[in-house]
């Protein structure tokens, strides 16, 4: 008996662990699939800051649609922008690559694996790391990926960052702060910029969505499953007992 015990013990753990996560205030680097407002939200900031240069070609819109429980309707009107673009497409823009490679020296990449390629810690802080840098075609630059070649889109969002070291500090230097305020508040602007990275998280890995929802009810048909498992040992093997 005392075995059965220890095996529920470890079988309820996932489940305790799923429904114990953290609440949507409490932002890290960590993504979190099953926060659908974040996602949804991610999404319309990817669409309207992203997408425009970085294509998401093994994701299609009707999957994104029924995923994050958006009606193709809506879907259609508020994040399909081109006419010429079907609900089943892959998430494409209209931008020419070598047109994009004369503009700005290399092709923006298609991001539909950067959060396995990079992680999401990379990719949230990569995000969060422009600053002013007029020595740059762009006038910007980033604390974690030097002489970046990508505007920053989201600066209205942000506001003008700026590094904020002393000359002794300037070497490895990635102190930041904004000089003239965005639409955004810091913190909220942190808030979308996590939105964004946990949709990417999610665009990476689309089959995790309903691999965690489909969790907690496998773990309780094992448990159901090993109960009688165990019982029906019992019955087998009691004359041997």
């Amino acid at each position: 008996m005392k075995h059965l015990w220890i095996a529920v013990y470890f079988l309820l753990m996932p489940i305790i662990a799923v429904g114990g996560q953290g609440e949507r205030e409490l932002r890290s680097g960590a993504p979190d699939l099953q926060d659908q407002a974040s996602l949804q939200n991610g999404l319309k900031l990817y669409v309207n800051y992203c997408l425009g240069c970085h294509t998401l070609s093994y994701q299609r819109f009707s999957r994104t649609a029924n995923d994050l429980d958006i009606p193709q309707a809506l879907m259609e009107e508020a994040v399909m922008f081109s006419s010429a673009a079907d609900f089943n497409d892959p998430m494409h823009n209209a931008l020419r690559a070598e047109e994009a490679a004369q503009w700005w020296g290399v092709a923006p990449p298609d991001l539909s694996l950067t959060v396995r390629l990079r992680g999401a810690d990379w990719v949230n802080a990569y995000l969060l790391g422009f600053y002013q840098d007029s020595s740059r075609p762009n006038g910007v630059n980033n604390t974690l990926f030097d002489s970046v070649a990508m505007p920053n889109v989201l600066e209205p969002l942000q506001g003008v960052q700026v590094l904020d070291c002393s000359k002794a500090e300037q070497q490895g230097c990635d102190r930041l702060k904004v000089i003239t305020p965005g639409v955004m508040a810091p913190d909220e602007f942190e808030s979308a910029v996590y939105d964004i990275t946990n949709f990417l998280a999610y665009v990476s890995e689309p089959y995790r969505l309903k691999a965690q929802a489909v969790a907690p009810k496998i773990m309780i048909f094992l448990f159901i499953f090993s109960v009688i498992v165990y019982f029906l040992k019992r019955e087998y093997w009691k004359d041997v007992y």
